[in-house]
């Protein structure tokens, strides 16, 4: 059974930086493409970055050039390096595994102007 766990979140100003952290459970990680998800409020779930079992990425626009994801294999764990957070950054962050229904349980964010 798969399990997901953020962690890293927290409140920040403008400007700083925050590393989430997604610790996975269960069998072939490493096969698995990865997602960063965020809901901020009164906003839907949008995909905030991805990497694949092969190591390529994918952002969204709003993100580029500011976040950066990365995962570790070996100890079943993907990162979220976001650097230089804006207000608008404010949402809960979501991990998920593969394209179906496995996610984690969230991490705010909350970046203060």
């Amino acid at each position: 059974q798969v399990q997901l766990v953020e962690s890293g979140g927290g409140l920040v100003q403008a400007g700083g930086s925050l590393r989430l952290s997604c610790a996975a459970s269960g069998s072939f990680f490493s096969a698995y493409i990865m997602g960063w998800y965020r809901q901020g409020p009164g906003k839907q779930r949008e995909l905030v970055a991805s990497i694949t079992s092969g190591g390529s990425t994918n952002y969204a626009d709003s993100v580029k050039g500011r976040f950066t994801i990365s995962r570790d294999n070996r100890n079943k764990r993907v990162y979220l390096q976001m650097n230089s957070l804006k207000p608008e950054d404010t949402a809960v962050y979501y991990c998920r595994q593969g394209t179906g229904n496995y996610w984690g349980q969230g991490t705010q964010v909350t970046v203060s102007s």
